[in-house]
């Protein structure tokens, strides 16, 4: 999982969710109220990065393997990633509490 750079979760950003500054989004935690998340299966992956590419929140990055993992601090749970595979090596799981 990639690197934690969020200041505070989503639950502690005050009502109305004032913009203060542009591009600061990576400093809050949104990826905790989702209901399914991304499971990558190695042995099916070739590495493509389609995950990695069509990410509408920039979620994946690549680890030492070339693997791209995702960073569930910033994981929605929207499944494109795994619509788009064309392996099939991303499957969406129900998120456990």
């Amino acid at each position: 999982m990639g690197k934690d750079q969020a200041l505070m979760s989503w639950k502690d950003v005050p009502f109305g969710l004032y913009i203060f500054e542009p591009g600061n989004s990576a400093q809050f935690k949104t990826g905790d109220w989702r209901s399914m998340r991304p499971e990558l299966d190695k042995e099916k992956c070739v590495k493509c990065g389609s995950c990695y590419i069509l990410c509408p929140d920039m979620c994946y990055e690549a680890d030492e393997e070339g693997f791209y993992q995702v960073n569930l601090f910033y994981c929605k749970g929207c499944g494109i990633c795994a619509a788009v595979c064309p392996k099939g090596a991303i499957t969406m799981v129900l998120e456990e509490v």
